[in-house]
């Protein structure tokens, strides 16, 4: 079984996702020794800190949004596919991608950094405004893909009525 179809069958998948996993625990195992040659009780508090802050707080908190944002989007009449399916996504992406905006820029956005101006002579001011704009944007954009994904699921079920007469 040398063949790559025997690989598959036995990995689950080509040898290239494998070499692609080989080298992403590659890379954490180095960030991982270089982050411990610093501060090593800092990082692991940091690290526990984390994985408890996610597990005990933050999966409940959007697994529940999720389960009512789920509810709000039903299955179609007929016991079918959710009106537009991919519906759940348009408030899960816009959402995700503001979240990871504010974790990565949350001391700047809250205001938390004071000598930010003086390292970089640029105000820090303008954060929040810009991420709540940003966050607004991306929720404008998924509402119009939700709207003409929906028009278009309902003109496809209009036209198969139509077809079947």
């Amino acid at each position: 079984m040398s063949t790559p179809t025997g690989f598959r069958r036995r990995y689950g998948a080509s040898p290239l996702h494998l070499l692609l996993v080989l080298a992403s625990f590659a890379l954490a195992v180095y960030a991982g020794l270089r982050l411990f040659q610093g501060d090593t009780l800092g990082v692991a508090v940091w690290f526990v800190g984390a994985a408890l802050l996610h597990d005990l707080v933050l999966l409940p908190l959007y697994s529940v949004t999720d389960r009512a944002v789920q509810a709000l989007f039903p299955q179609g009449p007929d016991g079918g596919r959710p009106l537009p399916r991919v519906s759940v996504n348009h408030v899960r992406v816009p959402a995700f991608v503001s979240g990871v905006l504010l974790l990565v820029w949350w001391p700047l956005v809250l205001r938390r950094v004071e000598h930010y101006t003086a390292a970089t002579a640029l105000p820090a001011d303008g954060f929040l405004g810009r991420w709540l704009l940003i966050t607004a944007t991306l929720f404008a954009a998924s509402a119009v893909v939700l709207v003409v994904r929906t028009w278009c699921w309902s003109r496809a079920q209009r036209q198969a009525r139509g077809a079947t007469k």
